[in-house]
């Protein structure tokens, strides 16, 4: 019987290109990184998209320690797309 697939195994995207070896940085440098227009063209709301997809992709192959500092990085890269958010309120309603 053949292996089974997962449907995310032939997920491509041309619109992020996040450098070779960046999510074996620390958690700071991954968050600054995801949320640069240069990785995420849409903003880092399109950073955290692609941080949660290596997170899941990576599974019960992370490291406990590994894991702790990408979940580090996903809160960073939270406060900046809630700062971002906040902004394009403001600039909106006035």
């Amino acid at each position: 019987m053949p292996t089974k697939r997962k449907w995310s195994a032939n997920v491509k995207t041309d619109s992020t290109h996040p450098p070779a070896g960046l999510f074996n940085k620390d958690a700071a440098t991954i968050a600054r990184t995801l949320a640069s227009k240069r990785v995420s063209p849409k903003g880092p709301g399109s950073g955290m998209r692609m941080l949660t997809f290596f997170i899941n992709r990576a599974g019960l192959n992370l490291s406990a320690k590994r894991r702790a500092v990408l979940n580090r990085a996903k809160s960073l890269l939270s406060e900046r797309v809630r700062r971002a958010s906040e902004a394009k309120k403001r600039r909106s309603s006035s």
